[in-house]
């Protein structure tokens, strides 16, 4: 299986370009439905250990249905699949313009929630139209073990997010063993109180949210993703999420840049619009997120059946 590897404000992209599986006929949520249900196996021995590590984020390219993408694409995790994926998707753009597939200029790529417009700005820039992005819920409380009541909102940004200043942690570095644990209390918590995103849609991401580090930003987070992993980059659908709901507030007219720090000092720069079109929820808004990526190695998997853990160390 061949795959090239980059990293996106420090958060990992896995792109398989040969061996992956077949997944037939139908739109592209039917596809990434069959490859989660059908081909988990693949997913974890592609991502997990020996060969990877839990928090990076697999890019299987399919051929698009709309006819103007340059591709299709179906992100995941080990934990699963993801809708949308800021940081994979800007991986994406700089890994394609590293094969020589595009050059600078915009280009669509299809996901299973929607076509995301990107411009390749140089070498390693790239700026995502993402999909709409909403507030569904605001100030939901619920009752953490460990942590007590904690306060947030729930919106979509291509995942559902539950975004919250209550977290009681300090957003530094040094504190990500704890910001993990407390994220996945309240994403346990949000879970045994049936708090979902619209039409039931699970919350599978925590964001814990503060005021920057640095002066020339706005906005600083830690972003627990499925799985248990922590996003590296100041996640690309997440910070749509934030900004949907800072807009829904009135604390960020459209086209007004927002920058937004990591748990590690990364950064995006993003900005909305609203979105237009009957099928755009109510209020929603379409950011745009420019950030850079890396690539960081092209390499070949091989797996041998009679490795033990040809399928990855599933506690990793």
């Amino acid at each position: 299986m061949r795959v090239i590897d980059s990293h996106t404000a420090g958060e990992p992209t896995r792109l398989v370009l040969e061996g992956g599986p077949s997944l037939g006929d139908g739109s592209l949520a039917e596809r990434a439905l069959r490859l989660e249900q059908e081909h988990g196996d693949f997913c974890k021995a592609v991502l997990l250990e020996p060969r990877g590590h839990d928090a990076i984020v697999g890019a299987l390219l399919v051929p698009a249905n709309a006819p103007d993408c340059v591709t299709g694409v179906i992100y995941f995790n080990p934990a699963g699949n993801l809708g949308m994926c800021g940081h994979a998707t800007i991986g994406l753009a700089v890994t394609l313009a590293h094969l020589g597939r595009i050059g600078p200029g915009v280009h669509r790529f299809e996901t299973p929630v929607g076509v995301v417009s990107v411009e390749l700005h140089d070498t390693n820039t790239v700026s995502v139209v993402n999909v709409p992005s909403y507030r569904y819920l605001k100030d939901i409380v619920v009752v953490v073990p460990g942590v007590g009541p904690v306060r947030g909102d729930v919106a979509w940004g291509g995942n559902w997010f539950f975004l919250t200043k209550d977290g009681g942690v300090p957003l530094e570095y040094e504190k990500i063993p704890e910001l993990a644990h407390v994220s996945l209390e309240i994403r346990r918590a949000l879970a045994s109180n049936g708090i979902t995103g619209a039409d039931g849609g699970e919350i599978d991401h925590v964001e814990l949210i503060g005021p920057a580090k640095s002066a020339h930003n706005h906005g600083r987070n830690f972003v627990m993703c499925p799985g248990g992993a922590y996003d590296r980059s100041p996640c690309g659908t997440g910070t749509s999420a934030k900004v949907a709901c800072l807009a829904a507030d009135g604390l960020l007219a459209a086209h007004t840049i927002w920058r937004q720090e990591s748990i590690i000092d990364s950064t995006y720069e993003l900005f909305y619009v609203p979105a237009e079109g009957e099928s755009a929820p109510a209020g929603a808004v379409l950011p745009t997120v420019k950030g850079s990526a890396y690539v960081t190695a092209q390499s070949e998997l091989l797996f041998d059946a009679n490795d033990p853990y040809i399928s990855g160390i599933r506690g990793s």
